[in-house]
């Protein structure tokens, strides 16, 4: 039963990722489930809980990757932790698009619904305690404030490649010129 939610879950993100808030039906999660009519609709009883359970789901999601990278090796140096966010920005806007999509979507759907803010910001508080001390372990003056500075810029950057697609999208040169920066040291 709970991997029947988690792949009504994965469907939902999924729909919400590729074809917007407005496509997001039981209805079509269902079908891009490929799970019986109406078994979205018996985990979740409205539209709110639907949206909640993605919320959940995507934070759930994306501590694991999180945690994944964290467990590795920090970078050794500014040119390592450049290519990482490059390679993460990659991963957002291209393999990874639907679930940031979805993402993104929730995030503009707490500004009319404020209790979806507190799953993604827990999701968020999670990425900038590992960008923070990634940064503190390259020797930032200021962790806290260049570790918030890199995931800005990086949520930023996939924002524009999701919608405005450059089709040579390789932002590795802009994160070495940015963590370069601000570590003082000239990673590009």
């Amino acid at each position: 039963m709970a991997r029947r939610r988690e792949q009504v879950l994965d469907a939902a993100v999924e729909v919400l990722g590729a074809q917007g808030a407005r496509r997001l039906t039981y209805q079509a999660v269902d079908r891009t489930a490929g799970v019986p009519t109406g078994t979205t609709s018996n985990y979740f009883r409205n539209r709110a809980a639907l949206i909640d359970g993605i919320a959940e789901h995507l934070l759930t999601l994306e501590r694991r990757e999180w945690a994944a990278l964290a467990t590795g090796p920090a970078p050794v140096g500014p040119g390592e932790l450049a290519e990482a966010m490059a390679a993460f920005a990659r991963h957002a806007a291209g393999p990874g698009r639907s679930r940031t999509a979805a993402r993104l979507a929730l995030l503009l759907e707490s500004a009319a619904r404020p209790e979806l803010r507190a799953p993604l910001d827990r999701g968020r508080q999670a990425v900038l305690r590992h960008s923070t001390e990634w940064v503190r372990l390259l020797g930032s003056g200021a962790p806290e404030r260049h570790g918030r500075i890199l995931v800005d810029h990086l949520e930023g950057v996939v924002l524009r490649q999701l919608t405005l697609p450059d089709g040579a999208f390789d932002p590795a040169e802009e994160m070495r010129a940015l963590v370069g920066g601000l570590l003082g040291d000239g990673a590009d």
